[in-house]
């Protein structure tokens, strides 16, 4: 039987979301919650579902599953906390966009409710929800990467000083820290699907000179040197539209170990795989041919199907909580990443060691 969903704040992000549980089977969505009364009658009538401007009415009127936490606020993630909080206290599993809070401490609150309630917490972590990054995965399980050697993140938007224009928008001005509690996630969250966990991190943070001349606060361009605990070395360049991007696009990432490299470009798009030479092989720069799979997938919206599709499986089939694809825990370890950033660039580019994370404990029903 279809998990019953309801979606909770209805601007942009929750229209990519709605359609991915309407096309498909596991899922069906029942209801939309806005405050905003004009958004949520809007919604409901275009996806033929009833509409409520209190969460709480929506809760006891409704035979929900899952609530799916669309909600964005001050920094993207202002608003996440109380939906998410409320609706696990009536024992829903819960779908939040990310980050997951914009206020770590918050997000921490958040995972240890869900292991209290005992429910399902994930987070759109949806770009390592690919062909692509299934396949770079692959390669990894398979033994054709090797040991993970070094790990090359490039993750932002593309802008120039031609086309800069400065964001008022309240949820973005006056907030310093707003490219990095707002998309960070992401970045780190693929780094950390392919290579592990992080246990330090370096900064170095800066912003260009149109945006400083502008006034805008926000430190756009992120330089970070991390440690993976298996001890590979890593790097992540990201920025918010200060410098036009170049080879790779908008979004790539290289993993580079002892038996092959492989690189992700535009996240969804095309895959690229060099294996190592072998013994008798040239070892020159072009000795080996790489496997190049283009997925002909040009549609980044694809991955919001595939995420959530991801969530609703896992919650059919009862996964142990610790298994969920993408998340809290998931969502959390990012979050202490960033907060690392944000540390290591206050203190001059010292290097940091991320908060730890609660230890997964496991269901003792199901072991």
């Amino acid at each position: 039987m279809a998990l019953k969903v309801g979606i909770v704040g209805f601007r942009a992000i929750a229209n990519a979301h709605a359609p991915a549980y309407i096309n498909n089977p596991l899922g069906k969505l029942v209801a939309v919650c806005d405050v905003v009364k004009e958004r949520a009658d809007k919604a409901a009538e275009r996806f033929g579902v009833k509409a409520y401007y209190n969460l709480k009415d929506m809760l006891e009127n409704e035979e929900l599953d899952i609530v799916d936490v669309c909600t964005g606020g001050f920094e993207n993630g202002s608003w996440h906390y109380e939906p998410a909080m409320l609706a696990m206290d009536y024992g829903k599993h819960v779908l939040v966009e990310k980050p997951l809070s914009n206020d770590v401490k918050k997000a921490r609150e958040m995972v240890e409710m869900a292991e209290k309630k005992d429910v399902y917490l994930g987070c759109n972590l949806n770009h390592y929800f690919t062909p692509t990054a299934e396949l770079g995965k692959k390669y990894i399980n398979e033994g054709k990467v090797g040991e993970i050697c070094y790990c090359l993140a490039k993750m932002g938007f593309n802008g120039s000083e031609y086309i800069y224009e400065r964001d008022r928008s309240p949820k973005v001005d006056g907030f310093p820290y707003f490219h990095m509690k707002a998309f960070l996630t992401h970045p780190f969250s693929v780094m950390r699907y392919f290579c592990g966990d992080i246990t330090h991190v370096q900064a170095f943070v800066n912003q260009a000179g149109f945006r400083k001349s502008a006034g805008d606060v926000m430190l756009s361009i992120n330089s970070i040197h991390v440690r993976f605990a298996s001890g590979a070395a890593g790097y992540l360049l990201s920025q918010r539209g200060d410098a036009n991007y170049g080879l790779g696009g908008w979004w790539s990432i290289e993993v580079g170990g002892t038996r092959g490299t492989f690189c992700i470009e535009n996240c969804i798009e095309k895959i690229t795989y060099w294996p190592a030479p072998k013994p008798g092989e040239p070892a020159g720069l072009l000795s080996n041919e790489p496997i190049v799979t283009n997925t002909g997938i040009k549609d980044f919206n694809q991955t919001f199907a595939r995420r959530i599709n991801a969530f609703l499986e896992d919650v059919t089939n009862k996964v142990p909580k610790e298994k969920l694809r993408g998340s809290g825990r998931d969502a959390l370890a990012v979050l202490e990443y960033t907060w690392a950033v944000m540390e290591s660039y206050e203190n001059g580019g010292a290097v940091v060691r991320p908060n730890s994370l609660p230890l997964i404990k496991g269901d003792p029903m199901a072991y």
